[in-house]
């Protein structure tokens, strides 16, 4: 298995809803919003044997002081082969000069392997959201998917 790295912000509905999916992220029903997503991303690393897409990670960032790690996922035929950490690692190396560098991990059985990238809790702060999965379509009321 050879596995290749690159930046880009363009994918198929089919490689981003297999990867979501495989990794049983409710977003992967959603693949025309996902799309979107990586369109309008800061950064988008991915990750791919072959022609498969099988790691991701993207971001979202002011240009200056914070970035926010949004997405990390590795398919789960693909773990344990440090896909994760390679991608974590890259985007680390470019957004060294930011002040913050933020990860929201949705598996608190995660939080070790971030640790080991210089990750920290939170001392005064918990993660908040609005989950609207239940009663979205795929599709954004009055402007589409372009």
């Amino acid at each position: 298995m050879t596995i290749h790295y690159e930046e880009k912000k363009e994918f198929t509905e089919e490689a981003l809803g297999a990867l979501f999916g495989a990794v049983g992220w409710a977003s992967g029903k959603y693949p025309k919003r996902l799309v979107a997503a990586m369109r309008n991303s800061s950064r988008v690393l991915s990750a791919w044997d072959g022609d498969r897409l099988v790691g991701l990670a993207r971001s979202l960032d002011d240009g200056a002081t914070t970035a926010f790690l949004h997405y990390l996922l590795v398919h789960p035929a693909y773990q344990k082969y440090h896909i994760g950490g390679t991608l974590l690692s890259k985007m680390l190396e470019f957004y060294q000069e930011y002040l913050y560098v933020k990860i929201m991990p949705s598996d608190q059985a995660l939080i070790p392997f971030y640790e080991k990238y210089g990750f920290r809790m939170y001392d005064r702060y918990c993660a908040m959201e609005i989950d609207r999965l239940d009663a979205a379509v795929d599709a954004l009321p009055g402007k589409g998917l372009r």
